[in-house]
């Protein structure tokens, strides 16, 4: 299951992060974020321990969607040592994003 990141926990979770970070912006009402979801639960689970796998709730907490330019959901951002190093925007299969995520371990 992935976490859910807000604007306060975020400094904590994702850019002080000692492991890779995948992050995925998403809304309760944003169809296409609902076929994400799922996929992003499974990675947080088949990586828990090497990865950290969360969300963030773009109505509820818009501070870093708009730091980082999150124009469109779903939008997953993948971070290591508190930088983007990778990015999605829509919907791929689950292996694009555990491609990147393997990338980086």
């Amino acid at each position: 299951m992935a976490l859910a990141i807000t604007d306060a926990t975020f400094e904590e979770v994702v850019l002080k992060s000692d492991k890779p970070v995948m992050v995925d912006f998403w809304a309760a009402w944003c169809g296409p974020c609902r076929m994400v979801g799922p996929i992003i639960d499974q990675l947080g689970e088949e990586y828990a321990g090497k990865v950290v796998v969360g969300k963030v709730d773009v109505d509820a907490n818009q501070e870093f969607a708009a730091k980082y330019g999150v124009r469109n959901i779903p939008t997953v951002l993948v971070f290591h040592k508190g930088e983007v190093v990778g990015k999605q925007v829509g919907v791929a299969p689950k292996q694009t994003y555990a491609d990147s995520l393997d990338a980086l371990l």
